[in-house]
Formats: structure tokens, C-alpha cells, sequence
């Protein structure tokens, strides 16, 4: 959201971990799409893509799996990725995604993702 919707804006990631660490939260994990790191197209637009490697090498982001299958990108359903880590380690999930469909898939993380999804806004930078 911090693009607009109109790009994938990698300052808006490192904004909201700035914003946990700067709280005292050292555990942070940011998942991504590991075909964020391909070469942005012109109907896909990502900014400051460099953040995204270099918290990687900081240990805080993890590019979620990809490949290509006939031409076609074949990606893998990454919300099972967030939720199922946040649950195992007690943490939170910063998402303005719902999961419903994972509210169903097991009965501990229907409760898990009521209480603790933390849905957000950016206001510019804030």
C-alpha cells in the first residue's frame, strides 16, 4: 500500500520493519515473492528493489519460491508461509489481507488470525 497501489514500493517494507525494530521487536520476518527480484516489468512496477536484497542479507526477508513452467510463472500460496510461521512462533501478522480461506484450512489458526492480524495504513512515510 505504500505505492499506491500503483508500484511495489520496497521503502514501504523497510518502513514498517524500521517502525517494529524501532519498538524493540528484533524477530522480524518479511516474506516476499522471490519474482520480485526478477527485472521489473512495465504493468509491474517495484521501486528501491535493492532493499529487498539487502534484508535478505540481514537475515529479515525470505523470497518465497518460484519457477517457470512452460513460459508461465508458477508461484507458490505464500499466506500459508506468514500465517504458519507467525502461529508456531506466537508472533503477529502485518497484513491487510484477511486469510479467510486459511481461517478454514486448520481450526488453531482461525483463532490465531482474529487475534492476532494487525492491519495497517501508511500516511506518506508514517
Amino acid at each position: 500500500s505504500h505505492g499506491n497501489k500503483e508500484v511495489f514500493s520496497c521503502r514501504g517494507i523497510l518502513l514498517a520493519v524500521q517502525w517494529f525494530w524501532d519498538r524493540g521487536h528484533k524477530d522480524i520476518t518479511v516474506f516476499v515473492p522471490s519474482w520480485r527480484k526478477e527485472q521489473p516489468r512495465p504493468d509491474v512496477l517495484i521501486t528501491d528493489q535493492y532493499i529487498l536484497r539487502d534484508l535478505e542479507k540481514k537475515k529479515i526477508l525470505v523470497f518465497t519460491p518460484s519457477r517457470r513452467v512452460g513460459g508461465k510463472r508458477v508461484v507458490c500460496y505464500d499466506d500459508r508461509f506468514i500465517v504458519k510461521l507467525a502461529h508456531e512462533s506466537d508472533g503477529v501478522v502485518v497484513s491487510n489481507d484477511t486469510y479467510r480461506d486459511l481461517q478454514s484450512e486448520r481450526p488453531e489458526w482461525k483463532k490465531f488470525i482474529e487475534e492476532r492480524l494487525l492491519m495497517y495504513s501508511f500516511v506518506n512515510d508514517k
